[in-house]
């Protein structure tokens, strides 16, 4: 049991590493939108422990349940992309397609070859309050990278799980832009939504 959860947080924590390393090398190669959020560092060493954790808790459920031999390989490819994206948009504001679309694609699959079309639906329905917002503000107020991040948690999580993460993701954003008194500022809102996907996934669909 104790060797399960030490694998499994290695595995997930060098999994949050290697995407980390993604992103830092992606933000290094483009510049910052205009409107993006000012530039902060990103918190690599919180990312990846949070996703050992993570990588403890799947481990443990394995251990004692069991589950499919690709839900830990793929689960540990979402908290990839995940970290990807939480460097990206502290550094550059931004989003990429090729970390959030790339997992969708992944997870949409495999999900399709298991005859679980329920996470397309899954991901669209999570989407949707993201897209309405972001076109009512011009992708100001909320970009379209955060919609295709919402539609990966929804294909990961199942619609009503996602949209109450998320729900508690726009709560803590708010809350702590307000605390520091920025809350006229853009903020990078994918770290939230990374982390409130990341912390639901043990309750997720992908079991």
């Amino acid at each position: 049991m104790i060797a399960a959860l030490a694998l499994g947080a290695l595995f997930f924590g060098l999994a949050a590493y290697g995407g980390s390393l993604a992103g830092l090398s992606y933000a290094q190669r483009v510049a910052p939108l205009p409107d993006a959020p000012a530039e902060q560092r990103a918190p690599i060493a919180v990312i990846v422990a949070f996703a050992a954790v993570l990588g403890a808790l799947e481990s443990s459920h394995a251990f004692k349940h069991g589950f499919s031999l690709a839900a830990l390989p793929l689960e540990a490819l979402v908290c990839a992309a995940l970290a990807a994206v939480c460097v990206t948009d502290f550094r550059r504001g931004i989003v990429p397609d090729v970390f959030s679309l790339g997992a969708l694609v992944v997870v949409l699959a495999v999900s399709a070859a298991q005859h679980q079309w329920w996470a397309l639906l899954s991901a669209g329905a999570a989407a949707i309050p993201f897209a309405f917002f972001a076109a009512l503000t011009r992708g100001r107020g909320l970009g379209w990278g955060d919609v295709k991040l919402a539609a990966l948690g929804g294909a990961v999580l199942g619609a009503q799980l996602a949209i109450a993460a998320f729900a508690l993701a726009c709560f803590a954003a708010a809350a702590w832009s307000y605390a520091r008194r920025k809350n006229r500022e853009p903020v990078a809102f994918a770290p939230y939504l990374a982390a409130a996907i990341g912390a639901a996934i043990p309750m997720g669909i992908l079991h």
